[in-house]
This record gives C-alpha cells, structure tokens and sequence, in this order.
C-alpha cells in the first residue's frame, strides 16, 4: 500500500515541491520560501549537497570573476538562453547570496572566486539552517519515482513507497556524472515518457583514453604535466588556447586543461572517430628560442640531457617527446623543436560519465517556456544539470546551477502567483 506524504494544505494553495538538494535545488527551494511558499525538498541520498561538498574539498570555486561577457561565453552553445538568467543571478549576486549567509568570498589569482574558509560545508550548513528557519522541510532517502495516475509526486522512502502532492514542482535532480552521489540520470526515462524532448546525457569536464605505450604507462602514468599549454579546435572552428596543467593517466589524460577542450574534443570524436590537440610543453618560450637552444652542440651528450640541460626537460615532458615517433625527427632540429612547441596528442574516446565532473545533455531548452517550465508539464519547472548547458570547471558550473535554480523558482512563483 503507498502511504502519503503530507504537505500541509493551504489557503492560498501556495505549495512546491523540490526534487533534488544540489545547488539549483537548494536555491529553488530559498526563493520560494523567502515569498511566504511552503516547500518540501526530496532527495534520494542520505544528506542533501553531497557532490557540492565533494566538489569543495579541493578548494570550492563559487563563481569566477571574469567580466560578463567572456564569462556568458564559457556556456558554449547555450550562452544565448543562459545570458538572461545570468544576468538576474551572475557572480556578482552569487557573492551577494554567500555574504546574505555570512560567507565572505574573495577573488584568487586564477580569477576563480572563493570562500574565505575555502571550503563549501560552512556555506552548506547556514543555507540549510535559513531553510529550516523558514519552514522548508527536508525529506532524504525520499527517491522519486515519477507520478501517479492523478498526478501525485511518487518516491521509494525507507518505509515504503509514498506519494505527496504540491501545487508546483522543481525538479533538479542533476545530471549522470558521479552516480554514487545522486545524480545517476534515472529521472531520463521518467520525462522521455511524458513527452519531454531530451539530449542525450554525456560526460563533460572528463578525462580522454589515448592508448600510450607500455613505456609511458608504466613510467608515467599519474604524473602531472605543469606550466604546459593546449590548443584545440571550438565548435565554431576557432583555435583556442589555454595554458595550465593536467594529468597523464594510465590509458589517457585528464585534469583542469583538458576538462576545458572536453565539450570540444567530444564532439570531435564523435563526428571524426578521434580528436586532436596540440600540447606546448614550454609556453613561456616562443618556437625560435626553442629551435636556437636545440641547435647548439651537444657533443657526446644524449640527446636526453640535451634536452634537460638547454629546455629543461626532462620526466614526462620528454618521455611524450618520444612517443610514437621515430628516430630522424628527433633527430632534426626543426622537427623536434616544432613538437616541443606543438606534440599532437590525439584521444581517442571520452572516459564514462559515471568519472565525469559534469554531463551535458538533457532537457533541451525548446521544452520549456520562459520561466523555465517543462512544456509538456504545466507547474513542473527544470533547473540546474537536468538542463541541456554545459561549462568548464572554475566555478561556472556551480552558477549557472544557482541561476537556473534562481529563474526556476521565480518561475514557480510566478505559475503559483497565477493560479
């Protein structure tokens, strides 16, 4: 027998129900109970925000300081729909938000904007104490399991199955990267069914597969690649570059600089097999400095501490100098300096979503109207992962989640409002 969760009826009939406590959730849930609604926000783990506070224990990027309009650039093909919402709820209002709970935030070196602590469970725990303080109640272990036949919001609790209905529902059940912390994509067929249009889920802000040579994996693998530079092909067919650092793993790469061409190296894999970006292993030298260095004399001298002696390198950088490539080209100067400043690493596939940071893909945005609700669903809104948008690491994925979460919830209001 499927028991009810009650939510306290009201006079005005201003109920929501928030499906998924991640950021978007969470700010869905405060926007509307700051206007006086009462909220119920369901999760399926144990504790809400746990990939948020996973995401913060290397250092939590709340939003980046950039201006606007490079800033709106990073969302890629959906910076056209996003700017509005970016524009009400952007980095200056994320900063707002984070001092309105007694957070102060400060800008480092690389742009990225932080909390003073560093860390996002002191943040975490003042929004879920504002919450409470306003009445918003807090199902875990509440897993949604789509509607019944009279429309009622259906769940797997601990209990039992329960059922629960809410004049207005926010669904931010994010995307399919780190299933072990919620987002698992199960609410995919759940909307496919009810006629939602949907982009197919896939991983972004992931690692690559190359397929390196027994040599490189079994020396090298898990080493970082620092003070290195990337350039890869933009949808457009612009170059971009990017300096910084990754990782090379045992079949492949990943890290901050890849996750950065991901979106781009995806879609290039996926309409060429493969997909190419060239890798400078000394950006702060231009490629006449690195020809001139080379050319000198080495005498008796290997060719690796050549290399070690007049560009310092050596390790990884110059084991990826051998790689896949034969003698007469690290033989002649040119040849050789063209690859320091310019190594083709060419990768093969995307790793799984499940070891991706993000996904992309999901409720495409000609499904839902202007307050961000499902076309299909009247009083059902869309917010954070769930949507088709994607963007690179360094805190523009956490505010475009609070953003859409923001519009969602003003959405909300405003269908409540109109009832």
């Amino acid at each position: 027998m499927t028991a009810q969760t009650p939510i306290p009826a009201r006079r005005d009939g201003r109920t929501a129900a928030v499906i998924g406590g991640g950021p978007a959730g969470l700010m869905a849930a405060d926007v509307l109970s700051a206007a006086g609604v009462a909220v119920d926000l369901f999760d399926a783990m144990p504790s809400v925000g746990r990939k948020f506070l996973l995401a913060g224990k290397g250092g939590l990027s709340l939003t980046h300081g950039e201006p606007f309009e490079p800033f709106v650039e990073r969302y890629g093909a959906a910076a056209g729909w996003l700017r509005p919402l970016l524009q009400r709820f952007g980095a200056p209002a994320v900063r707002e938000f984070a001092a309105g709970l007694g957070i102060g935030t400060f800008v480092g070196s690389s742009g990225r904007v932080f909390p003073d602590e560093m860390k996002a469970a002191p943040l975490l725990r003042a929004w879920l104490h504002r919450l409470r303080g306003r009445g918003v109640r807090l199902h875990s272990r509440h897993r949604w399991t789509g509607w019944t036949e009279d429309g009622a919001l259906r769940f797997d609790a601990p209990g039992g199955p329960v059922t629960a209905q809410a004049a207005a529902t926010v669904l931010a059940l994010g995307g399919a990267s780190w299933p072990r912390l919620g987002s698992d994509g199960a609410w995919v067929p759940l909307l496919a069914a009810r006629g939602v249009a949907l982009a197919p889920l896939q991983p972004s802000n992931c690692g690559f597969d190359v397929g390196w040579s027994e040599h490189l994996r079994s020396r090298h693998a898990g080493a970082p690649l620092k003070s290195v530079a990337i350039v890869w092909t933009a949808a457009d067919g612009r170059p971009q570059r990017q300096a910084g650092e990754f990782v090379l793993t045992e079949g492949g790469v990943e890290g901050s600089l890849v996750y950065a061409a991901s979106a781009a190296l995806r879609e290039q894999i996926a309409r060429d097999g493969q997909a190419v970006f060239q890798l400078d292993l000394l950006p702060a030298r231009d490629a006449a400095w690195v020809a001139a260095e080379l050319a000198h004399p080495r005498g008796t001298r290997s060719l690796a501490t050549h290399l070690k002696t007049r560009l310092k390198l050596d390790g990884v950088k110059a084991a990826l100098l051998w790689e896949g490539v034969d003698r007469r080209t690290l033989d002649d100067v040119p040849a050789l300096a063209a690859r320091v400043k310019a190594l083709p690493i060419t990768v093969r596939r995307a790793r799984p979503i499940a070891e991706a940071i993000s996904s992309a893909g999901g409720i495409r945005r000609e499904a839902l109207d202007e307050r961000l609700m499902l076309q299909a669903l009247p009083g059902v809104f869309g917010a954070g992962e769930m949507l088709d948008w994607e963007a690179p690491t360094g805190g523009y994925l956490l505010t475009a989640c609070l953003a859409t979460g923001h519009a969602a919830g003003e959405g909300a209001l405003r269908w409540l409002a109109g009832r």
